[in-house]
C-alpha cells in the first residue's frame, strides 16, 4: 500500500517544519480553520471509522463528541496526547515522534481545535529522552510560522503546545492515571464516574487520545472520511496501521499496512519469515504482552480489533511479540509476570488484563507448565525456570 503515517520516516531532515511542509504538511490544518467547524471536523472523523490506536480501539470521533460544546472561561478545554509508550513490545509512537514530530503536531492541533481546547499536553514517556527533545525542536518551529499559539494563522482560535516528561511509570499510560500525573499527583487511576470529558486534567473538560491515533486525522482532514473508510476493513476496522513486530523473526520492526493484514503476511512476507528456519512458529502475543497468546494454529487471522477479539485476544497497541519452538512458556510467562507485578493490591484499572495473559498462557501450554511441575525442568530442554529473572 501507499505509504502514510509513514512517508516521511526515511527523509533527511525530516523532523524539521521545512521538510515537512514541502509534503503539504499543516494544509490540513488551513483547511479545517478556513472551512470547517469543530462539529464538523469530529463528524468527519466520526465517519472515517478511525479507532484509538492506543489499545481500546475506541472510536476517536465519538470520544470528541463527548466534549462540551460550549467553553465556559474558567473551565479550559485541554486536549492530552499520550505518548508513554510503556507496553512492552510497542515501538510505533516513538518512531513517529522522532521521525516525523510535525505530523503528530499537527493532528494534535487538529484534535484540538475539534474539541474546542485551548492547551494540549503531549505526555511522554520520560526515557523517550531524543523524542522528548525532537518535539521541543518542533513545536518551536510550529510557534515561529504561526502553527500554534495565539490566533492560529490568522484565526481567532488560540492554543498553546507543551510536552511534559513522565516518570518512567507504566500506570500512567492509563489515561486517568496520566492526567493525575500531569497535575503533579503520584499517577493513580481515577474512578470513572466522572469521566474525563466532564471533568478531567484540573476538573475541567479533557480528552486523551494516542499519538498513532492523531497521527491519522491530518490525512482524514485532507483527503476525506471516504478515502479513509478505503482503507482497511470497512466500516469498524479501517484506515493504515502501524505494527510493530519483535521476537524470533528475520527483519523486527515497525511496519504499516491497511487495518486488518494478515498476521502470516507480517510475520513471513514482511517480516521475512522465522529467525531460524529450523524453529518453526509456536506462539505470538499480538497486541503487547498484557493480551493473551495464540497459539501457532491460531494465527491464521488478521490483525484487527475485532477479527482478534473473535479469537480470544486483542489487537491492542499492535506490539506483535513472535516466539518459536525453542520459547519455553513457563519462562515467558514468568518474565510477563514479573514485569506486572505490584507489591500488595495493583492500583492499576487494567488490573484485570496483567491476568489474561497468564491465563491464556497456562491454558494452551498446560502440557508445558504441568511438565515444569512435575520433572522440574523446562519441556524445550532451553530454560530452567528457577533462573528466569
Amino acid at each position: 500500500m501507499e505509504r502514510i503515517l509513514t512517508r516521511n520516516v526515511d527523509k533527511e531532515n525530516a523532523q524539521h517544519l521545512a521538510v515537512y511542509e514541502s509534503v503539504g504538511g499543516y494544509q490540513a490544518l488551513r483547511k479545517a480553520l478556513s472551512s470547517m467547524t469543530p462539529d464538523a471536523l469530529t463528524d468527519e472523523v466520526k465517519k472515517s471509522g478511525l479507532r484509538g490506536r492506543g489499545g481500546a480501539g475506541f472510536s476517536a470521533g465519538l470520544k470528541w463528541s463527548f466534549m462540551p460544546k460550549e467553553v465556559d472561561p474558567k473551565r479550559p478545554h485541554y486536549f492530552l496526547i499520550n505518548a508513554d509508550e510503556s507496553e512492552p513490545g510497542t515501538f510505533k509512537d516513538r518512531l513517529l515522534m522522532e521521525k516525523d514530530p510535525h505530523l503528530v503536531l499537527e493532528g494534535s492541533l487538529l484534535g484540538a481545535f475539534a474539541i474546542r481546547a485551548s492547551v494540549i499536553y503531549i505526555y511522554i514517556r520520560g526515557e523517550f529522552v531524543h523524542a522528548a527533545r525532537v518535539l521541543d525542536r518542533a513545536i518551536a518551529e510550529a510557534y515561529a510560522k504561526g502553527y500554534a499559539g495565539k490566533n492560529i494563522l490568522g484565526s481567532a482560535w488560540s492554543c498553546d503546545v507543551y510536552v511534559h516528561r513522565g516518570a518512567g511509570a507504566y500506570i500512567c499510560g492509563e489515561e486517568t492515571a496520566l492526567m493525575s500525573s500531569l497535575e503533579g499527583d503520584r499517577g493513580y487511576p481515577r474512578l470513572k464516574p466522572p469521566f474525563p470529558a466532564q471533568s478531567g486534567v484540573w476538573g475541567c473538560p479533557t480528552t486523551i487520545n494516542n499519538v498513532e491515533t492523531v497521527a491519522n486525522v491530518p490525512f482524514i482532514v485532507e483527503r476525506g472520511a471516504d478515502w479513509f473508510l478505503s482503507v482497511g476493513k470497512a466500516p469498524k476496522n479501517t484506515g493504515p496501521k502501524l505494527y510493530c513486530l519483535s521476537g524470533h523473526v528475520k527483519r523486527p520492526g515497525v511496519y504499516e499496512a491497511p487495518m486488518g493484514l494478515p498476521l502470516h503476511e507480517l510475520i513471513y512476507e514482511l517480516g521475512g519469515g522465522m529467525l531460524h528456519d529450523d524453529r518453526p512458529l509456536k506462539a505470538v502475543i499480538p497486541g503487547g504482552s498484557s493480551v493473551p497468546v495464540l497459539r501457532a494454529d491460531e494465527c491464521e487471522v488478521d490483525l484487527d480489533f475485532d477479527s482478534l477479539a473473535a479469537k480470544g485476544t486483542m489487537l491492542g497497541s499492535a506490539g506483535l511479540m513472535v516466539m518459536d519452538s525453542s520459547t519455553c512458556m513457563v519462562a515467558a510467562m514468568a518474565r510477563i509476570a514479573h514485569f506486572y507485578h505490584i507489591i500488595g493490591n495493583t492500583i492499576c484499572a487494567l488490573g484485570d488484563a496483567a491476568a489474561m495473559p497468564a491465563i491464556s498462557f497456562v491454558t494452551k501450554f498446560r502440557d508445558e507448565f504441568q511438565h515444569h511441575v512435575d520433572a522440574k525442568a523446562c519441556l524445550t530442554g532451553t530454560v530452567a525456570l528457577q533462573g528466569v529473572r
